[in-house]
């Protein structure tokens, strides 16, 4: 696990970045199991829809920050730093986390 000395992606802006950790964290959902949507809207930041297994729609969102890349579930207007909600998006064991969180 390489959490802060992960070297940032060439190029590109915030958007781009973006939806390259969740299309790399939804294949990962994918290969355990849980199907996701990305939704790309025509204006904002992309984000990664997962159905819960009680029928709950969790959003997945990832969000730059001081020491790198956050995948975080929690809406927006939340406090981002309870570690039960947000994991690394290097993290090699991110969708398993996210897995486990949003069947819980």
């Amino acid at each position: 696990m390489n959490h802060s000395r992960t070297p940032p992606l060439a190029g590109g802006n915030d958007v781009q970045h973006q939806f390259i950790h969740l299309a790399r964290l939804g294949w990962d959902l994918r290969v355990l199991g849980v199907t996701t949507s990305l939704v790309i809207p025509a204006s904002g930041s992309p984000v990664l829809e997962i159905m819960s297994t009680a029928g709950v729609e969790v959003r997945v969102r990832v969000i730059r920050r001081a020491w790198g890349w956050v995948f975080t579930w929690r809406p927006w207007w939340s406090v981002l730093w309870r570690r039960s909600e947000w994991v690394w998006a290097h993290d090699d064991l991110a969708a398993n986390t996210i897995m486990a969180a949003v069947t819980a």
